[in-house]
C-alpha cells in the first residue's frame, strides 16, 4: 500500500465504523465512541486489524485502495473495501471481518 493512503484509510476508518454499535450508543462524541468501538471489537477478536484485510484484498484485487468501510451486514461485521486496479476499474470487496474470507468481489 502507498504511504500517502495510510492517512487517508485510517481516516475512513474511523469515520466509517459507526455500524460496530447499534445507532443509539453514538450520541454525543461519535468519533472517540467509533474508535472505542473498533478496538473493543479487535481486542475481543471480532475483527481482524486492517493491515490484514488489506494484504487479504491485495492479493485478490491488486491495486490502489480507495476507500475502506467496516459495515454491520445483518449482525456479521464486514470490511467493504474498495480497490482501484492496474487496468482503470474500481473493484469492491467484501470481506468477513472476523475470518478474513472474501464474500464478495465485483465491478463497481
Amino acid at each position: 500500500m502507498k504511504p500517502h493512503l495510510t492517512f487517508l484509510l485510517a481516516a475512513v476508518l474511523a469515520l466509517s465504523l459507526t455500524a460496530v454499535a447499534p445507532a443509539g450508543a453514538w450520541a454525543g462524541d461519535h468519533k472517540n465512541k467509533d474508535h472505542e468501538a473498533a478496538r473493543a471489537a479487535l481486542a475481543r477478536g471480532q475483527v481482524l486489524p486492517l493491515t490484514r484485510i488489506l494484504a487479504i484484498a491485495e492479493q485478490r484485487a491488486p491495486g490502489d485502495v480507495l476507500k475502506v468501510e467496516l459495515e454491520d451486514d445483518d449482525g456479521k461485521l464486514v470490511y467493504e473495501v474498495k480497490i482501484l486496479g492496474r487496468n482503470g476499474w474500481v473493484r469492491e470487496l467484501d470481506i468477513d471481518a472476523r475470518t478474513g474470507a472474501v464474500l464478495k468481489i465485483e465491478n463497481d
